[in-house]
């Protein structure tokens, strides 16, 4: 039978911290953990959009908790100040997903000199993680669930040039700050298991969904006159923003969804449909290339992993 939000269990007393929880993926993976139970700390750049969607949930989720964060996935300063804002708020942690990001930007540094894109799509979630971690290791059944994307397979980790300067790309960025997430999620399994913590990464992907992140992107990209077109023709070739969401759900609660292992739409190319296991290229599996990142991602965000 198919996996549907239905099969997700009680989430009463338990505690999730979602990064742009104000809409597209992240609010309906908010909304259904919240009817469940949990309390959900929105992490969101944008107070006065976070604010709206609690509205937004509240109004049909009476008793839905929530409580609102300030984070800038961009700014290492601001994903520490928020972090250690939600280390003074939770005791502990059961689920962290990191779901927010950048696509297709115009060439540009952060405030960090990273390239936009995986310095807020990778590098902040790094940095967020590895400092909420002592909230969650010793947590039973806790998880981190890292969003990627089926660009991951077109990309590739500039190891010498990062920034991508003088050969960007937006769409380049993108897929190296996609491949950067599954490689991040699968190395921090393989040490969270090293340290005999009870906490479990694990990655996904929500095919191709019809959201306030994507729709924008292709328009402009577009060298023609086509909003009208796609308009009408992308809902037929994606899912919605709330079917996009199962994945990050399906790995964030089911028991049968594993450690180091990757979940995405079982339909047509990945694009669509129920969760179930996802094809990760092998790139993104190299244990080797996963160390590399790991360690150059330590070397520059100043975070380590407290176990070694």
């Amino acid at each position: 039978m198919s996996w549907t939000p239905n099969q997700i269990p009680p989430q009463d007393g338990r505690v999730a911290v979602i990064t742009g929880a104000n809409s597209g993926i992240g609010f309906h993976a908010t909304r259904e953990l919240a009817q469940r139970g949990a309390h959900v700390v929105m992490a969101c750049r944008n107070e006065k959009k976070a604010r709206q969607a609690m509205e937004e949930i509240r109004a049909d989720i009476p008793n839905a908790s929530l409580s609102f964060v300030p984070l800038d996935l961009s700014s290492q300063k601001s994903v520490r100040d928020a972090a250690t804002l939600i280390r003074h708020q939770q005791e502990k942690i059961d689920l962290l997903l990191n779901n927010a990001g950048l696509m297709w930007l115009e060439e540009g540094l952060t405030e960090d000199g990273f390239e936009q894109q995986i310095g807020t799509n990778h590098f902040g979630h790094f940095t967020l993680t590895l400092q909420l971690l002592e909230r969650m290791e010793k947590v039973p059944g806790s998880r981190i669930v890292t969003v990627s994307s089926i660009a991951h397979r077109g990309g590739k980790i500039h190891f010498d040039n990062l920034t991508l300067k003088g050969e960007y790309g937006r769409q380049k960025a993108y897929a190296q700050s996609k491949l950067a997430n599954l490689m991040f999620a699968i190395e921090l399994d393989r040490r969270l298991q090293q340290a005999g913590a009870l906490t479990r990464s694990l990655a996904c992907h929500p095919g191709v969904s019809n959201t306030n992140l994507a729709v924008p992107g292709i328009v402009e990209q577009s060298p023609l006159k086509i909003g009208k077109v796609v308009d009408l023709v992308w809902p037929l070739f994606t899912q919605s923003a709330e079917k996009g969401a199962w994945p990050t759900l399906y790995a964030a609660t089911s028991a049968d969804a594993e450690g180091g292992h990757y979940y995405g739409p079982r339909g047509w190319f990945e694009a669509m449909g129920a969760p179930a296991p996802a094809r990760a290229r092998r790139y993104a599996q190299d244990a080797e290339k996963g160390q590399r990142l790991w360690q150059l991602s330590e070397q520059l965000t100043g975070e380590h992993y407290p176990h070694g």
